[in-house]
């Protein structure tokens, strides 16, 4: 086996590859461009290096982007020279499927940790990939998957087709570079778009254009080969829970794929892994179109030559784990299991917790993390708990204290549970969701809960569309109502007042009897009234708190008034108002209460209106940047009268492409920015006047 590997990613795969090394005895050797000078991947390794170009040193982000670190391939095969390592694990994203890379990598007497460069660079572009597919007999959803890229023989490919079509990067990954098209006239402006992400991702900007399947499953089987001509798949994941085709919760095994269907598929997996001469781990993607009649039929969609960031329920399903296969078949080992031993054990689902706003189209949130609470959870070094009968993991590479950047991919961690059955493994997942507490930027931790409880989640009513479907259940919810969450903020006040109070008195203890020094709000005559000012989903609320004779206290909301009582406990407040009761666990950051229950979370202000005053929309037309980015394109000049939702401008930030839209009717003023200039978050793009 390997004595050292060096680990060319970041994040929770870094981690998560460095603690099976750990079990194995293997040394670890990490990466990291400035702003990961300090991240967990960098202290989960034996060793570190850096390999971010920062230039002369005068640009204080430089070597912070992918291409300037992570994606200089010729600086990491030097690096794990230089520190004696003798393999490569390269994670997923980056350079995990790179040809170029695994090439150079075994030219240069390393170990490329995955398959070989003839595999990746057959499956990496789907045009050619699909091509082979059908030679070998794998079924193909019906597209254009051919040479000819030129625009308008395009267009005619897809009204040939018949809409909706996708349009997907011949070259793309990780829902990056699709388009769907419900229309003709769409077809053209959706090409350029998906081209230039792809340009910008891929550093390829070829296209294939599929009839795009409605109602579609996207199912995929984990695949596994050795250098011995061995191969076995681990069964399904079902992915279909997607927004802007990234994944948002997997599971496995497939709720209602049947052992015929299961058996099949695997099958073809093999197949498809067999027809390029696969070694290492892979993923076969399969689109499943599901019929009226009820019936199934799966399409090849693309391989994925790498370890998937969802392999985690497939190793709660086998009790096995992959980076151990992974390692063990690049050190020429054959496979430890055939098919015939590998077995199905309970279930399992995923869910990627992400540094996102999904109530603004999933904009992508940057910041520190002030609190990360997680569930009780088993370490991954705790391989014995896998397959178990409870189990909660954690697959994370971020700590209370760290901050998320625009550089990168903005997950935050994988929460993976298991149960006997899906019924079991749901309710464990809603409720170590409930228990996950991030305080300092948004994430997308409850709207995964609403995900979980939806009824097309919950009923396995599974297909691509869910989100959109669901989205009355989803968005923009209030699980909390505004009398109960200040309730809640006002007893966290009062607690907070007497915590500061012990504090003192510990240093006074003669003042402890004086009950002028008291915060219980006693006075020797008269009641004593307090106001408080809150703002709730952007919405000013007022509320009064009266101390009445015996300590008891009467709080009023708005047009709602009655008792308050509140008592702290070992896992927060326990607060009662008006007959409702909620045990809350409450963090105050400055003027920002986070307030999380067995309900759900909300955020509220606390006293500092004029602090917010500028978020309101009445500063006329002057549109701004919502996080830090590079300007794509405008689509008016100055002079054009536009219309409200009308698109003005694209921006690219953390590898994904955002649209800026008129908030109003109005007439173009000024571009303050030409396309292709940076721009930091809140810079003013240009100007309006509002009709």
């Amino acid at each position: 086996m390997f004595k050292k590997i060096l680990i060319a990613n970041r994040g929770e795969i870094a981690c998560r590859v460095a603690a099976t090394c750990a079990r194995l005895g293997i040394k670890t050797v990490a990466i990291y461009s400035p702003v990961d000078a300090h991240a967990k991947h960098v202290m989960a390794c034996d060793e570190a290096i850096a390999i971010g170009d920062v230039g002369d040193g005068s640009n204080p982000n430089a070597g912070n982007a992918p291409k300037d670190s992570y994606l200089r391939w010729q600086t990491i095969i030097d690096a794990a020279k230089q520190t004696g390592a003798q393999a490569i694990h390269p994670g997923y994203g980056f350079l995990s499927e790179n040809e170029a890379f695994a090439d150079s990598c075994s030219q240069a007497g390393l170990v490329f940790i995955g398959p070989p460069a003839s595999a990746i660079q057959a499956m990496g572009l789907k045009a050619e990939s699909k091509q082979l597919m059908e030679k070998a007999g794998v079924p193909l959803v019906p597209g254009y998957h051919g040479a000819n890229q030129d625009a308008a023989y395009l267009q005619t490919q897809a009204d040939a087709i018949g809409y909706p079509v996708l349009i997907k990067a011949s070259a793309g990954g990780g829902g990056k570079g699709m388009r769907i098209v419900e229309k003709a006239a769409d077809f053209a402006a959706a090409l350029s778009s998906c081209k230039r992400e792809a340009i910008n991702s891929f550093g390829d900007d070829n296209v294939l254009i599929e009839k795009y399947v409605l109602r579609p499953r996207h199912i995929e089987i984990q695949v596994f080969g050795d250098t011995h001509g061995n191969y076995v798949h681990l069964f399904e994941r079902d992915c279909s829970v997607q927004r802007r085709h990234q994944k948002v919760l997997e599971e496995a095994p497939a709720p209602g794929l049947s052992p015929a269907m299961r058996e099949q598929m695997g099958a073809t997996a093999i197949a498809a892994a067999r027809a390029v001469n696969y070694v290492g781990a892979g993923t076969v993607e399969f689109i499943v179109e599901q019929q009226a009649n009820g019936a199934m039929q799966f399409y090849f969609m693309e391989m994925n030559t790498r370890l998937q960031v969802e392999h985690p329920v497939t190793e709660a399903i086998t009790g096995l784990d992959l980076v151990e296969w992974q390692l063990r078949v690049a050190n020429g080992e054959k496979l430890p299991l055939q098919q015939q031993d590998l077995q199905i054990n309970g279930h399992a689902i995923e869910a990627r917790i992400c540094a996102e706003n999904p109530d603004k189209q999933f904009m992508p949130a940057i910041g520190d993390i002030n609190v990360y609470a997680l569930p009780d959870h088993v370490a991954f070094q705790n391989v014995s708990a896998l397959g178990s009968d409870v189990y909660v993991r954690v697959d994370s590479g971020v700590r209370a204290g760290d901050a998320i950047s625009p550089y990168y991919d903005p997950m935050i961690a994988k929460l993976i549970v298991h149960g006997a059955t899906r019924e079991q493994a749901l309710a464990r997942m809603d409720k170590a969701l409930s228990q996950t507490h991030i305080v300092g930027l948004q994430s997308n931790v409850q709207f995964l809960r609403h995900v979980v409880n939806s009824e097309s989640f919950a009923s396995a009513n599974l297909d691509t569309g869910l989100i959109p479907r669901e989205e009355k259940a989803l968005f923009n919810q209030q699980p909390i109502d505004k009398d109960l969450a200040v309730a809640a903020a006002v007893a966290n006040t009062l607690q907070s007042e007497v915590n500061g109070a012990i504090k003192t008195e510990k240093l006074n203890a003669s003042n402890w009897a004086d009950p002028w020094g008291k915060v219980d709000g006693w006075q020797s005559h008269g009641e004593r009234v307090r106001n408080f000012e809150f703002e709730i989903y952007a919405e000013p609320v007022s509320a009064q708190l009266r101390y009445l004779h015996g300590g008891a206290l009467h709080l009023t909301v708005g047009d709602i008034s009655g008792a308050l009582d509140y008592v702290p406990t070992a896992i927060g407040t326990d607060v009662q108002f008006r007959g409702q009761r909620i045990q809350a666990k409450i963090y105050q950051n400055l003027d920002v209460a986070s307030i999380f229950t067995a309900y759900g979370a909300i955020q509220i202000i606390v006293n500092d209106q004029l602090a917010h005053a500028g978020e309101v929309h009445e500063e006329g037309g002057r549109l701004t940047a919502p996080m830090p980015g590079k300007v794509v394109s405008f689509s008016i000049q100055k002079g054009d009268k536009v219309s409200k939702g009308q698109a003005l401008a694209v921006m690219d930030a953390m590898k994904m492409e955002h649209t800026i839209c008129s908030p109003s009717d109005g007439v173009v003023e000024e571009l303050l920015y030409l396309p292709g200039d940076q721009v930091a978050e809140g810079a003013e793009l240009l100007k309006l006047s509002v009709a």
